[in-house]
């Protein structure tokens, strides 16, 4: 986005007021820092603005709402904060699903579907998050240390602590700056890529132990049941962060986790090396995200999902699939 983007976004949130910011389901750091970021620079302009999710904010993100608390008023207008598709915001949310319902979306997916009737678009962006950064720096805002907390987190999380194929030079730099205010990155850091429940370590060693391998062992594919989800004693965010379990195997090309969400619903969260692209794997079933990192949901039984999944990598792959 250029220096004349963000000051058209600028007229746009200093015109609006009452504000409900969507974050996609099962949240992740960047959709949530991008909400609470925004929702307190709005704040701090003397507007309303709340932050909606389908579902109750993780508590490992805790940190990020800190202080947060829900204001009364009649909505008069709705942001989106990196969410490529409405699909994405969850059945809690399904009445903004209604075309012209999202006035405004900001985001970084190259996928994005452009639902909302105005769309600020930087698919280079390593996060969602990148964008208010520099959004906020060529406006000139003096943001707060939450509001840089919220940015920070995202950034990290979004490219797995500075370390995934979409981490450019400029993430690195807004990292830098970010550290220098008091948001205490290295506990941030911890939380998010060391520390991990006792729920957690449980369900890594049952994927794990049942870990499929399929084509010459170039795809790896680890199966989430509610019965297993349920049976450790996690929390439903923890979960999410087994997706790239299957990739972390020597020699595999593309690692796919499917999840449970309900009864012969599933989520497909995909991630590859830079022989399979995860963005245009996952849009044959609806999906989407980044060239490395993306997902979709399939609504069929767990077996119809796995095979269609694997003829699908059969195709990308080059291989022979006859189920």
């Amino acid at each position: 986005m250029d220096k004349s983007e963000f000051f058209e976004l600028k007229g746009i949130l200093e015109g609006c007021d009452n504000v409900l910011i969507l974050t996609h389901k099962s949240p992740d750091g960047d959709t949530l820092g991008c909400g609470f970021a925004l929702c307190n620079y709005l704040r701090d302009l003397g507007k309303k603005a709340n932050v909606l999710n389908s579902e109750n904010f993780p508590v490992r993100y805790n940190f990020l709402y800190d202080g947060y608390y829900v204001q009364s008023f009649e909505p008069e207008f709705v942001i989106a904060v990196d969410v490529a598709d409405v699909k994405l915001l969850g059945s809690h949310l399904s009445s903004f699903m209604e075309e012209g319902k999202i006035d405004l979306c900001i985001d970084h997916h190259i996928s994005n579907k452009f639902f909302a009737k105005k769309t600020f678009l930087d698919a280079r962006a390593s996060a969602a998050a990148l964008i208010f950064y520099e959004y906020f720096k060529t406006i000139g805002y003096d943001f707060n240390d939450q509001i840089a907390l919220c940015l920070y987190t995202a950034i990290a999380t979004d490219t797995g602590c500075f370390k995934y194929q979409n981490t450019i030079p400029e993430a690195h730099m807004a990292a830098a700056d970010l550290m220098q205010y008091d948001i205490n990155f290295e506990t941030v850091n911890r939380k998010m890529f060391d520390v991990k429940s006792k729920g957690r370590i449980k369900a890594e060693q049952q994927v794990i132990a049942n870990m499929e391998y399929h084509f010459d062992d170039k795809c790896t594919m680890i199966v989430l049941t509610q019965a297993l989800m349920n049976s450790v004693g996690a929390e439903p965010a923890e979960f999410d962060g087994l997706a790239s379990i299957p990739l972390e195997i020597e020699g595999v090309l593309i690692g796919i986790t499917i999840k449970e969400r309900h009864p012969n619903v599933y989520k497909l969260s995909v991630r590859t090396t830079e022989e399979v692209d995860a963005s245009a794997f996952c849009r044959r079933f609806g999906g989407g995200g980044h060239i490395r990192a993306a997902g979709c949901e399939i609504n069929a039984t767990l077996e119809e999902v796995r095979q269609m999944v694997l003829k699908a990598v059969a195709d990308d792959l080059g291989e022979e699939y006859d189920g």
